[in-house]
């Protein structure tokens, strides 16, 4: 109880609560602009924090931390164009519904999901960190190969009405994943002789290409719209805060469930919330009586979406406290803060400093409040872009899409890499080809290529992918997953044969 009030009274401290509301809306607005990750606001953060005390530090980058998750949501419900990798699957639901004419509900319900998911998961890292922990630093390469196998069967609920484009945007989002350096050797490969392939196609600057520079182009199309000052979305900027909210409560199976997804992929190390953001749409698109309203616009996508990407916030944190592990590139540098104020990670840390491990706890709890809060009040802002003719706004995002590509490795390369992209992506939306398959094929290829060619590494008896437990379990859901995809199809293409014969 000392530690805990130890712990309160500092991250409660006016100064600590200033600082953490600034941080809140530095990650909000980071997130929100295509191209400035959640890691590189709190990379930016991190060298503020060395004057101040550990426990003050670490609050800042928390709420640093909290407010990238959501603010992702605002470009992905207004502009169609994921703010954050973890803000991909919002896009399916928020951005439909937001051109529906309901831009305000669709900011609501994810900032809701959002802070509700990480109010979940801070309530799980307190009661669950160690048992967690431990069981997610005995997976081996084995296991998360099978995670990988197992998370690429969501491909089959996002392929759109053409399973086989859908495939085959998922391959080429697999080879595009294979391009620059070997992960294991460190070698160059399939850069056919090209020093602008030579490093590899970054993973940011494939999503922004083929997500916004092709959105932004299908934008532009009507050139008499442009001139008529037609704006990006219609419809009432006008939202309900405490409807929404009910709405969101509505939906508890759907909430808990897509923050434990979110927790449990964050505990696991290299995960994160690009992951879990789209292993929670599709489990709730499974789960669901309508799923063939998932991409349409329905609540169920944006809450399960948000939901499970803000969870990972809390998740990561798990193994982090317990063993001194960072779950992520995010939880790496939160340790390397705590490493520079002379604090010892690993399993003695709750041990030894309990007042800094309960603050943390604490400040998590603070960072959502005050993530929801800035979130309602700045609301009608945010919701002005929908207010803004296309030959404002267009220009603007492009322009912050070619700062974020740039600032990520600070190459001019990776510009001629967007532009590349951004066409190719353009031309596969034209062609209709789903972009979220391609994604998630850029997103798990290395993480897959790496842990697989480790588990042989480490034992080329590959018969352990199905005899070891952890491993057999992934393996098993994903082939029920392939099954039930292919049901589900088939039973969509027997009613639309059926609609057809009856007409």
């Amino acid at each position: 109880m000392d530690a805990f009030l130890t712990g309160a009274a500092e991250v409660l401290s006016p100064a600590t609560l200033l600082m953490m509301f600034f941080g809140s809306f530095a990650g909000i607005i980071a997130a929100a602009i295509p191209g400035f990750t959640v890691t590189m606001a709190i990379v930016l953060t991190l060298p503020l924090t060395f004057a101040m005390e550990p426990l003050q530090g670490i609050a800042l980058m928390l709420s640093v931390y909290v407010g990238g998750y959501t603010g992702g949501l605002i470009s992905a419900a207004l502009l169609g164009i994921p703010g954050t990798p973890s803000s991909v699957a919002t896009t399916f639901d928020a951005f439909p519904m937001a051109r529906k004419g309901e831009p305000g509900r669709a900011l609501s319900l994810g900032v809701w999901a959002s802070f509700f998911g990480t109010i979940i998961s801070t309530l799980v890292l307190i009661f669950a960190a160690p048992p967690l922990a431990v069981f997610a630093v005995k997976l081996g390469p084995w296991e998360y190969f099978a995670l990988i196998v197992f998370a690429l069967t969501i491909v089959a609920s996002l392929v759109g009405d053409s399973l086989q484009r859908g495939l085959i945007a998922a391959m080429i989002g697999l080879a595009i994943s294979t391009v620059g350096t070997d992960p294991m050797m460190g070698r160059p490969r399939f850069d056919m002789g090209f020093e602008l392939l030579a490093a590899g196609l970054p993973f940011l600057v494939v999503l922004i290409g083929i997500f916004a520079i092709s959105q932004l182009a299908s934008e532009v199309e009507d050139a008499n719209a442009i001139k008529a000052g037609e704006k990006l979305i219609h419809g009432e900027i006008e939202f309900k805060t405490w409807a929404v909210m009910r709405e969101v409560l509505m939906r508890p199976v759907n909430l808990i469930r897509s923050s434990l997804i979110g927790v449990a992929i964050g505990a696991l190390p290299g995960a994160g919330g690009s992951i879990a953001n789209l292993v929670a749409y599709d489990q709730a698109k499974r789960a669901s009586k309508t799923p063939e309203e998932f991409g349409t616009g329905t609540p169920d996508g944006v809450v399960a979406s948000e939901a499970g990407n803000s969870a990972t916030a809390g998740g990561g944190l798990i193994p982090l406290i317990a063993l001194g592990i960072p779950g992520s590139a995010v939880d790496a540098i939160l340790m390397a803060s705590l490493m520079v104020h002379g604090i010892s990670i690993g399993p003695r840390l709750i041990m030894d400093n309990a007042d800094l491990v309960y603050g943390m706890f604490i400040a998590m709890a603070v960072s959502s409040l005050m993530m929801l809060f800035i979130c309602i009040v700045s609301m009608r802002g945010f919701l002005r872009v929908a207010e803004v003719p296309k030959w404002v706004v267009v220009p603007i995002v492009l322009v912050c899409c070619v700062v974020g590509s740039f600032a990520l490795n600070n190459r001019v390369t990776d510009l001629y890499l967007l532009g590349f992209i951004g066409l190719f992506g353009y031309a596969l939306k034209a062609l209709d080809y789903p972009l979220a398959p391609l994604v998630l094929g850029v997103i798990l290829g290395p993480i897959a290529e790496t842990n697989l060619r480790r588990a042989l590494m480490t034992d080329n008896d590959w018969t352990l992918f199905f005899t070891r437990p952890v491993s057999l379990i992934f393996l098993v859901a994903a082939v029920l997953s392939v099954g039930w995809a292919i049901r589900r199809i088939i039973k969509s293409r027997k009613q639309l044969n059926q609609t057809k014969d009856a007409v």
